[in-house]
């Protein structure tokens, strides 16, 4: 059952107090400043220190509580921005209406958009510390940082000095009962060049290809599920199938963001009226292909065919269409290798995550992950080898460093004996694929002690993104307990 909800009702309140204002306040990666500005306003009122580093990152800081003054001082730490996605037909402005969610068998869902719970939940259960009078812990600071969905660029500039803790609690995984205490780290790959556009007869018809249905989700957590890839579904089908059509490309559009895998992706085509059929019938054959690779993996997959109501006047140089449609169609993508020493551990991936061929130029966005650096690098100049053979030259960004475990850490021994204590099981310790702010942020706090936890959070980066309530409060008996256990030094 689907009920609207009204978050301060649910408990912890005044974690879902908070998380209810995350909601109404747009956060769109490099667009937090409104939101910053709300939540400092907010800390300054309550008489707490606050401050802004230069690249935007706001840190927040609570005095210990009586007799907790020489505990060690613990960094709670999320970041403010969230991925934005809607559903095809979805009218929604990330940029200023607010995320509507609803209450369905226990999870806070998102129907048609991200819930952008990655990682709100994490800043609203830092925010209720801040906020609770009755709590016992020592020296509190909150670090939360900026545009970490869209390069991590907050915790890669973070400024050095500032922070003082000696732990750091990073609120920012998805599955309740685990401890991280590693993560991937990861580097962007852009392909791009210009295109050039050659006229075309009037008897073309403009249509649309669409490959649509498929369920996206995190390019970290979900890359080894082995769901479909639209960019790349589209690419083999226009490669395979233009030229026995005598079709002409003319626009190419996939994905949204190079950290989800691409749900949807659109092409359009110039096509003889009498070829429309046969065209059809391709896409119906593709359709059930991919039904049956992706069954019970990516049912909802769907290719079709819409005849626009335009005239098409020019199409992409048919050398640079084919080019870009045989480099895209062979691309590497997806798990590259399981580590050898992480049991059902993703080592190296790579994902195909934005593609746009238009008049305004080609460009493919791909985002490679890696446990391990060397490994990283090495699958990166592959991808760009691969790039290079069909004569398309890339451009690298910054290579973001992974978090090298330490089960030995004191951090990581306080919150496994708080979780024992509080459910009476052990707690499994586990490394993620994803990438995480926790290596980037010991390259200029190198001997922080980092842990990570966080609620059960399905389809992040992907619209139906949903929390589990219930999770959301074993998260705050979890963050409670742990801080009222930190040791005095």
């Amino acid at each position: 059952m689907n009920t609207a909800v009204d978050l301060i009702q649910l408990h912890p309140q005044k974690v879902w107090a908070h998380f209810s204002t995350l909601c109404q306040i747009p956060r769109p990666s490099k667009k937090e400043q409104q939101l910053r500005q709300h939540l400092q306003d907010w800390a300054t009122a309550r008489g707490l220190e606050t401050y802004v580093d230069t690249i935007g990152n706001l840190i927040i800081r609570k005095p210990a509580t009586p007799g907790m003054e020489q505990a060690t001082g613990v960094i709670l730490q999320g970041h403010i921005d969230m991925v934005t996605q809607a559903n095809r037909g979805t009218v929604h402005d990330f940029n200023k209406d607010p995320i509507q969610p609803i209450l369905k068998d226990g999870w806070l869902i998102a129907e048609n958009t991200t819930l952008g719970a990655d990682n709100g939940i994490g800043v609203a259960l830092a925010l209720a510390v801040l906020d609770s009078d009755d709590l016992v812990h020592g020296p509190i600071e909150v670090l939360l940082t900026v545009d970490e969905e869209a390069g991590m660029s907050g915790a890669r500039y973070l400024e050095k000095g500032i922070l003082h803790g000696k732990w750091l609690f990073n609120i920012d995984t998805e599955e309740w009962g685990q401890l991280y205490l590693g993560c991937a780290g990861s580097q962007d790959i852009e392909v791009a060049e210009s295109l050039q556009y050659q006229p075309i007869d009037s008897e073309y018809h403009v249509v649309e290809v669409q490959v649509l249905g498929l369920k996206g989700g995190h390019s970290g957590v979900d890359i080894h599920l082995g769901r479909g890839n639209a960019n790349l579904i589209l690419a083999q089908c226009l490669a395979q199938h233009l030229a026995p059509l005598g079709a002409k490309l003319i626009e190419f559009s996939g994905g949204t963001a190079r950290n989800a895998l691409a749900r949807e992706a659109v092409a359009k085509i110039a096509i003889s009226p009498e070829k429309i059929t046969y065209l059809n019938l391709l896409l119906e054959q593709t359709q059930q292909q991919w039904q049956q690779k992706l069954a019970g993996i990516d049912d909802g997959i769907v290719l079709n065919a819409q005849i626009l109501e335009e005239t098409a006047t020019c199409v992409i140089d048919p050398k640079q269409q084919q080019t870009w449609l045989a480099a895209l169609a062979t691309c590497p993508y997806g798990v590259a290798h399981m580590s050898d020493t992480l049991e059902n551990v993703v080592e190296t991936s790579n994902n195909l995550g934005v593609v746009r061929l238009n008049a305004n130029g080609a460009s493919a966005l791909l985002m490679v992950r890696s446990m391990v650096n060397s490994e990283l690098q090495a699958h990166v100049a592959k991808l760009q080898a691969h790039f290079t053979g069909y004569g398309l030259s890339s451009n690298l960004t910054a290579l973001i460093s992974g978090w090298e475990p330490n089960p030995e850490s004191a951090a990581l021994h306080c919150l496994q004996h708080a979780y024992q204590n509080s459910f009476q099981i052990e707690p499994e310790l586990k490394v993620i694929h994803a990438g995480l702010e926790c290596g980037i942020i010991a390259e200029h706090y190198p001997d922080l002690q980092m842990v990570s936890f966080g609620p059960d959070i399905q389809g992040a980066h992907a619209p139906g993104e949903r929390v589990k309530v219930d999770t959301v409060a074993q998260c705050w008996t979890l963050l409670t307990a742990a801080l009222a256990s930190v040791p005095v030094v």
